[in-house]
C-alpha cells in the first residue's frame, strides 16, 4: 500500500474496493466472500464490492449520514465522505476520537416556566454598556 501522503493515493488504493472488503473481513470475518474480493476485476464488480462495504458499515452501526455513495469513491467525487466513513467505522471499534454519548436532561414544569423569563444572550442583554453614572467635564451651571 502506498502511504506517501498524496491525496490521489487514497483513491488509487481504495478504488477497486478490494482493500475495503479485506478491512471489513478483518473487523467482522466472513461478511464479504473471498471469491467476491478476488473476482473484482471489472468495473461493475468493483462498484458492487464498494457497495457491499457500505452495507456492512451500516450493519455495524455507522450512521447513514457518515457513509458514502459508491460513486463518491469510484469516480472520485467526494473523497472527504469516504474518509469520514472510514473514521466512523474505526470509531465503532475504539480507534480514533471517542463518539459522544447522549446527554438527555429532564426539567420540571417550574424550571421550564422560570426559563421563559430569562433573556437569552443571543437576543442581547439588559446589562452592560449604558450611560448610567457617566459624567463628562464640569457641570453646567445656569444662573438667572
Amino acid at each position: 500500500m502506498n502511504t506517501s501522503g498524496v491525496a490521489n493515493n487514497v483513491y488509487d488504493e481504495l478504488r477497486s474496493g478490494q482493500k475495503l472488503a479485506r478491512l471489513v473481513n478483518v473487523i467482522s470475518p466472513g461478511k464479504i466472500s473471498q471469491k467476491a474480493i478476488d473476482g473484482a476485476k471489472m468495473t461493475f464488480k468493483q462498484m458492487e464490492l464498494i457497495n457491499k462495504f457500505t452495507d456492512v458499515c451500516k450493519s455495524l452501526g455507522v450512521p447513514d449520514h457518515e457513509c458514502f455513495a459508491t460513486v463518491d469513491l469510484y469516480e472520485q467525487q467526494n473523497m472527504n465522505q469516504v474518509i469520514t466513513c472510514l473514521a466512523a467505522l474505526m470509531r465503532k471499534f475504539g480507534l480514533g476520537p471517542k463518539e459522544a454519548t447522549k446527554n438527555e436532561r429532564e426539567f420540571t414544569e417550574e424550571q421550564m416556566k422560570a426559563g421563559q423569563t430569562v433573556i437569552g444572550l443571543q437576543m442581547g442583554t439588559n446589562r452592560g454598556a449604558s450611560q448610567a453614572g457617566m459624567s463628562f467635564g464640569k457641570a453646567r451651571h445656569i444662573v438667572d
